[in-house]
Protein backbone atom coordinates (compact mmCIF):
# COMPACT_ATOMS: atom_id res chain seq x y z
CA UNK A 1 0.00 0.00 0.00
CA UNK A 2 0.96 3.46 -0.79
CA UNK A 3 0.04 7.24 0.91
CA UNK A 4 -1.30 9.66 -1.63
CA UNK A 5 -1.68 13.33 -1.18
CA UNK A 6 -4.53 14.65 -2.37
CA UNK A 7 -5.28 18.12 -2.41
CA UNK A 8 -6.03 21.54 -4.04
CA UNK A 9 -4.79 24.70 -4.60
CA UNK A 10 -6.40 27.71 -1.68
CA UNK A 11 -8.21 29.40 -4.38
CA UNK A 12 -9.52 26.61 -6.45
CA UNK A 13 -12.78 26.21 -4.51
CA UNK A 14 -15.24 29.12 -6.07
CA UNK A 15 -18.75 27.93 -4.50
CA UNK A 16 -21.90 30.39 -4.62
CA UNK A 17 -22.99 31.52 -1.16
CA UNK A 18 -25.67 29.50 -0.02
CA UNK A 19 -23.97 26.18 -1.44
CA UNK A 20 -21.32 25.79 1.23
CA UNK A 21 -23.17 23.36 3.30
CA UNK A 22 -23.76 21.01 0.02
CA UNK A 23 -20.18 21.35 -0.85
CA UNK A 24 -19.29 20.29 3.10
CA UNK A 25 -22.21 17.67 3.21
CA UNK A 26 -20.75 16.41 -0.24
CA UNK A 27 -16.53 15.97 0.99
CA UNK A 28 -18.00 14.46 4.14
CA UNK A 29 -19.83 11.96 2.54
CA UNK A 30 -15.86 11.24 0.39
CA UNK A 31 -14.86 11.03 3.69
CA UNK A 32 -16.88 8.61 5.40
CA UNK A 33 -16.99 6.46 2.26
CA UNK A 34 -13.15 6.36 2.11
CA UNK A 35 -13.23 5.39 6.05
CA UNK A 36 -15.69 2.76 5.60
CA UNK A 37 -13.36 1.34 2.58
CA UNK A 38 -10.51 1.70 4.97
CA UNK A 39 -8.29 3.85 2.98
CA UNK A 40 -8.52 7.19 4.78
CA UNK A 41 -5.06 8.06 6.84
CA UNK A 42 -6.04 12.02 7.72
CA UNK A 43 -7.37 15.41 5.88
CA UNK A 44 -8.79 18.67 6.26
CA UNK A 45 -9.02 22.09 5.26
CA UNK A 46 -6.22 24.69 5.69
CA UNK A 47 -6.60 28.37 7.59
CA UNK A 48 -5.00 30.50 5.98
CA UNK A 49 -1.91 32.00 6.71
CA UNK A 50 1.67 30.65 7.62
CA UNK A 51 4.19 30.58 9.88
CA UNK A 52 7.73 30.27 8.56
CA UNK A 53 10.52 28.84 10.41
CA UNK A 54 14.24 29.05 8.53
CA UNK A 55 17.09 27.15 8.59
CA UNK A 56 18.42 29.08 11.37
CA UNK A 57 14.91 28.01 13.46
CA UNK A 58 13.98 32.07 12.82
CA UNK A 59 9.99 32.25 12.99
CA UNK A 60 8.07 34.36 10.57
CA UNK A 61 4.36 35.13 10.35
CA UNK A 62 4.10 35.52 6.81
CA UNK A 63 4.47 33.00 3.77
CA UNK A 64 7.78 32.14 1.21
CA UNK A 65 7.16 34.95 -0.98
CA UNK A 66 8.10 32.58 -3.52
CA UNK A 67 5.20 30.40 -3.07
CA UNK A 68 2.35 31.32 -5.72
CA UNK A 69 0.04 28.68 -4.30
CA UNK A 70 -0.89 27.31 -0.64
CA UNK A 71 -2.87 24.21 0.18
CA UNK A 72 -6.69 24.66 0.78
CA UNK A 73 -7.43 21.10 2.02
CA UNK A 74 -5.97 17.72 1.84
CA UNK A 75 -6.73 14.37 2.24
CA UNK A 76 -4.08 11.33 2.58
CA UNK A 77 -5.45 8.16 1.43
CA UNK A 78 -3.77 4.87 1.49
CA UNK A 79 -4.41 2.27 -1.07
CA UNK A 80 -2.53 0.07 -3.53
CA UNK A 81 -2.09 2.33 -6.77
CA UNK A 82 -1.82 5.83 -8.40
CA UNK A 83 -4.87 4.76 -10.24
CA UNK A 84 -7.21 3.95 -6.77
CA UNK A 85 -5.43 6.94 -5.68
CA UNK A 86 -6.84 9.23 -8.90
CA UNK A 87 -10.49 7.81 -8.18
CA UNK A 88 -10.49 9.10 -4.57
CA UNK A 89 -9.28 12.31 -5.94
CA UNK A 90 -12.27 12.26 -8.63
CA UNK A 91 -14.82 11.85 -5.48
CA UNK A 92 -13.40 14.81 -4.24
CA UNK A 93 -12.96 16.80 -6.80
CA UNK A 94 -16.87 15.81 -7.62
CA UNK A 95 -18.11 16.75 -4.05
CA UNK A 96 -15.66 20.03 -3.65
CA UNK A 97 -16.46 21.05 -6.96
CA UNK A 98 -12.85 21.89 -7.92
CA UNK A 99 -9.67 20.18 -9.43
CA UNK A 100 -7.55 17.69 -6.80
CA UNK A 101 -3.84 17.20 -7.65
CA UNK A 102 -2.49 13.70 -6.27
CA UNK A 103 0.99 12.68 -4.93
CA UNK A 104 2.28 9.81 -4.09
CA UNK A 105 4.66 9.66 -0.56
CA UNK A 106 7.52 8.54 0.08
CA UNK A 107 7.70 5.61 2.30
CA UNK A 108 9.80 6.24 5.22
CA UNK A 109 10.76 2.75 6.92
CA UNK A 110 11.60 4.09 10.34
CA UNK A 111 8.11 5.87 10.42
Amino acid sequence: MTRYLISFDDGAMVVPDGEWGAVGAAAHAVVAEAKRAGVFVTGGGVVQGATVVGVDGAVAEVPLPEAKAVVGGFVIVDVGSLEEAQGWAAKWAVACRCAQEVRALMDDPEM
